[in-house]
């Protein structure tokens, strides 16, 4: 279970007007000004969810995900998943954990795909068995074959998100963070993502965390939606609702833009 309580976090950030004059004095005094990414942030998710994780740039999305995965802490609240804390049970917790930044790769660039998952079976002391496993059943969902032959430079952008969704879960964890996950993918590619992550839940119970643009991925897999603005938590609810308030075509940017504004964001 993923469990946070009152959580804020501010970013310190440094501010200096354009110009050669102003590049000197900055030298001698710097300013900066505060920018909170998260207000008092507080939700639970059931083992097993997958949860949709919306808003607009900048509302919180990916600093939520940053402090669940242990990368940043947080300036004050409580979270728990699995009953450990990210930041302070590092090693533990990424054991558990598979994350898939759609704009950061995992993979190392010029070797082929297959050398960078054994090199992640090192890092995170996948069992022999336990790897072969996984592998030959990632491989089958996500249609990898001769992709594992090609360095990651190489692949199209469908091609390297089917391997970076493999990657993150050579080694069985239990909760997988989804951040943009489709983006820039075409149809038929976003099409595939979307039957494996379904396929993953089902048959693995996988907890999902995806947060996204893409309002048909919202449809497409998840059963309960966040909308988050501005650092908050504005509404926490199933997809239906969130249709009900949009309008029935959701994936349509008008209907996205029009709940926005219907909740200040």
């Amino acid at each position: 279970m993923i469990e946070m309580k009152g959580v804020c976090k501010t970013y310190r950030v440094r501010q200096r007007e354009a110009g050669l004059g102003s590049a000197v004095k900055s030298l001698f005094s710097r300013e900066y000004t505060k920018i909170p990414a998260l207000q008092d942030m507080s939700f639970t998710v059931p083992d097993g969810q997958i949860l949709g994780y919306i808003g607009p740039n900048g509302a919180g999305k990916s600093t939520t995900i940053k402090i669940l995965s242990g990368i940043l802490r947080p300036d004050s609240g409580t979270c728990t998943v699995d009953g450990l804390t990210p930041w302070e049970n590092r090693m533990e917790h990424v054991a558990r954990l598979g994350v898939v930044f759609g704009q950061r790769s995992q993979l190392w660039w010029d070797v082929p795909v297959a050398e960078s998952f054994e090199l992640l079976r090192e890092i995170y002391r996948v069992p022999g068995a336990v790897y072969r496993e996984n592998l030959d059943r990632l491989t089958e969902l996500l249609s990898l074959g001769e992709l594992l032959k090609t360095p990651a430079r190489m692949l199209s952008l469908g091609q390297r998100m089917r391997c970076e969704i493999a990657a993150a879960l050579l080694h069985g964890p239990r909760l997988l963070f989804l951040d943009e996950p489709t983006i820039g993918l075409d149809a038929v590619s976003k099409l595939k993502v979307r039957e494996f992550i379904l396929e993953q839940n089902r048959l693995c119970g996988t907890t999902v965390l995806l947060t996204t643009h893409d309002m048909q991925d919202v449809e497409a897999l998840c059963s309960r939606v966040l909308l988050i603005g501005k650092g908050r938590l504005l509404l926490d609810g199933d997809t239906a609702q969130i249709r009900a308030m949009a309008g029935e075509n959701l994936s349509t940017e008008e209907s996205v833009a029009d709940l926005y504004r219907r909740f200040g964001i």
